[in-house]
């Protein structure tokens, strides 16, 4: 048996994130939903999406205002201003106390590597205290919407704790989220909010790894 923690980025979407919601609560689990500002800025609805993701026993992480430039590929520290302060201020206002301070990084397709952080990025997440969500678990799905299940227990068959990272876009993805969720559960694997140390490499603004320098960009 293996435990999973599902992860959904790029929302909300009011025409999948409901959906993925209501599946979620038909089965008793809770996610991390990793939102993005330019998302959240297009209307209430959206917020209001957001409002009850929260509600509802879900966790909303910061990921990004505009999910476009990976930290370390602009390690300018007006860049990490805007993707972490800024987005962490656009969900104080529009969410109000939206709970613990969580931020995942734009990861280019799911790479782990250099382009992750920037000095000011690191520096940014210190002072907002956040810990960061990363993942062990990319099945693309927004590549393969209809396939994308079997690389998600591929992966989870190989570890003893996936963080699976999907998609709540209006891809067809979310399709196969049933199909998904009954497979893990009849299996008796144990869905979880808790994360590996191994995908959390900073824990309320602390560095959680011996290091982390394979994350941060060089700057000549």
């Amino acid at each position: 048996m293996s435990r999973i923690t599902l992860t959904f980025d790029n929302g909300p979407t009011p025409s999948v994130t409901p959906g993925v919601l209501g599946e979620l609560a038909n089965r008793g689990l809770s996610a991390y939903f990793c939102l993005v500002g330019r998302q959240l800025e297009k209307g209430q609805e959206q917020v209001d999406i957001a409002l009850e993701t929260l509600s509802t026993g879900h966790r909303l992480v910061n990921h990004s205002l505009t999910h476009g430039v990976a930290l370390g590929d602009d390690p300018s520290p007006e860049h990490a201003h805007k993707e972490v302060e800024e987005m962490d201020r656009l969900m104080a206002k529009k969410l109000g106390i939206w709970g613990d301070a969580w931020f995942r990084p734009f990861g280019r397709g799911g790479e782990i590597g250099p382009h992750i952080f920037s000095e000011a990025a690191i520096q940014a997440l210190a002072e907002k205290s956040y810990s960061v969500l990363l993942w062990n678990s990319v099945p693309r799905d927004w590549e393969q919407p209809q396939t994308w299940v079997d690389r998600a227990l591929e992966d989870v068959a190989r570890q003893d704790h996936t963080v699976v990272v999907m998609h709540d876009l209006p891809t067809g993805a979310m399709a196969a989220l049933p199909r998904f969720l009954d497979a893990i559960q009849m299996a008796g694997h144990e869905v979880t909010m808790e994360l590996p140390d191994d995908c959390v490499p900073i824990r309320s603004g602390k560095i959680n790894w011996s290091s982390v320098d394979d994350l941060v960009t060089s700057v000549p």
